[in-house]
């Protein structure tokens, strides 16, 4: 039996026979993946590089924690799911709940969005708060415990069976002896810069294949803070969306602190600066003053700071061959997103409740490759998403850029005249909102009221300047 847990399936309930699992990287995807596993297994070990940071500060291993994050409506449903009342305890934290298209500003297209009655919501708060929000709850869990300061480095087993993980103290640098964590599974939460395709290959499993999208983009953040925490009546922020027409893109999200979180980006040979003045000229390139005479009079509270690794990546472990039972990768590990879309925080809580869903499924095994289809699953609306509107930019490349069947061209042409629309017609907007936050499936653009506007009838008029206050 190639069941994801070794002999008898996890998902059975009953005497756990002392299984232990352990999840490679404390982050989000982790956190939520040991959350999950630990009503299926004696103990749970979480191994994390960093050492956590008391309540909810930044954490250093997060290459991205000084950028913007938005936790988008379909992971708001998870995390509630698997947390249930985690939502009730953000927002007394403090994090910003922002209403779509209402409260935002909002650029796409070339063309101003109406701020019509919110459909949507996301939260704007820094990724250092939910995460420490996260972690408080998931290690309260006596199940599970945490193994800090330690780089995998390796898997124990062979191709067949993955049989646990080598660690390294990371305090005692690349010589430090190696020292061995026997699990019945391993799940890969590692992120982006997973090694996991070489510890694979190295105990003579296969190879799982890479698809590619990348654009270039990268970007770069500052916080500031306005004269009056805000950007005007019933506004809490602004941004302009990236098309193949008008490459740079940016704007402020608010912060739990009552400051702005402030982001521009280009593509590659025209990266936004991280010096102070040079951050401030190249936010003139949005294409309209709003953003940038805000800047002017707004308090800058801190440097500003780049990062450039944005390409879509997707591990296809379900299609490798040899795939060891035992092993499993979740969020940025799996399927790694330009973050420019904000989609990272919501797979990951998303990929937890189908790890959750598929290890709980009465009528199936949960095997290896049948858990990892689930997980991949959980990502495929996002990459949708990203890889297909990254794919039309200019300077793309990549060995999954070009959508070669007729199908994909047809949907592409048909998600053209929905992004087209979506701006002024509140219905096919209240439907690529939903969309694009993972709250409602691609079918959601296809219902008869949305068809008809996309197929039948011309774009709706939008505002000429960005409107003040919501209507």
């Amino acid at each position: 039996m190639n069941s994801a847990v070794g002999a008898g399936s996890w998902g059975e309930g009953g005497g756990r026979g002392g299984r232990h699992a352990v999840v490679v990287g404390g982050s989000l995807a982790g956190l939520l993946a040991a959350h999950v596993l630990a009503g299926h297994a004696d103990r749970v070990t979480v191994v994390e590089r960093d050492r956590f940071p008391d309540g909810t500060g930044a954490r250093a291993g997060v290459p991205q924690g000084r950028h913007p994050h938005v936790l988008l409506q379909g992971g708001q449903l998870a995390l509630d799911s698997l947390l249930p009342g985690f939502l009730a305890e953000l927002g007394e934290a403090g994090a910003p709940r922002v209403g779509l298209p209402s409260n935002l500003v909002l650029w796409q297209q070339g063309r101003w969005i109406r701020r019509v009655p919110p459909s949507t919501h996301i939260y704007t708060g820094s990724r250092a708060q939910l995460e420490g929000l996260v972690r408080r709850r998931v290690l309260a869990n006596p199940v599970i415990s945490v193994v800090e300061g330690s780089d995998a480095v390796g898997l124990l087993g062979d191709a067949s069976r993955v049989r646990g993980v080598l660690l390294r103290d990371r305090s005692e640098g690349a010589g430090a002896e190696q020292r061995s964590l026997a699990a019945d599974l391993v799940v890969d939460a590692s992120g982006s810069g997973t090694k996991a395709p070489q510890w694979l290959a190295a105990i003579g499993a296969g190879a799982a294949h890479e698809e590619t999208i990348d654009t270039g983009i990268a970007y770069a953040s500052r916080v500031y803070r306005g004269k009056d925490g805000a950007l005007g009546d019933g506004t809490l922020g602004f941004y302009v969306y990236p098309n193949p027409d008008h490459v740079h893109a940016g704007g402020a999200l608010p912060l739990e602190d009552g400051s702005h979180l402030v982001i521009i980006s280009g593509l590659r040979g025209d990266e936004p600066p991280t010096g102070d003045a040079e951050f401030e000229t190249y936010a003139k390139r949005l294409g309209h003053p709003l953003l940038d005479r805000w800047i002017e009079s707004a308090e800058p509270l801190s440097p500003a700071f780049g990062y450039r690794r944005t390409g879509n990546v997707r591990r296809r472990y379900d299609l490798a061959d040899r795939l060891p039972a035992g092993f499993l990768a979740t969020g940025d590990a799996l399927c790694t997103f330009n973050p420019i879309y904000g989609q990272g925080m919501a797979v990951a809580a998303m990929s937890a409740v189908a790890l959750r869903d598929a290890l709980a499924d009465r009528r199936r095994t949960p095997t290896t490759r049948r858990v990892q289809r689930a997980l991949l699953g959980a990502s495929r609306l996002a990459w949708d998403i990203s890889a297909g509107a990254d794919r039309r930019m200019p300077g793309v490349v990549g060995n999954a850029v070009v959508a070669d069947k007729a199908g994909d061209r047809v949907a592409e042409w048909y998600l053209g005249r929905v992004t087209e629309r979506s701006p002024g017609d509140p219905v096919v907007g209240r439907a690529f909102r939903a969309v694009l936050t993972l709250s409602e499936p691609v079918t959601a653009l296809f219902a008869p009221a949305v068809a008809r506007a996309v197929l039948l009838g011309p774009p709706s008029p939008t505002p000429a300047e960005p409107q003040e206050a919501p209507e």
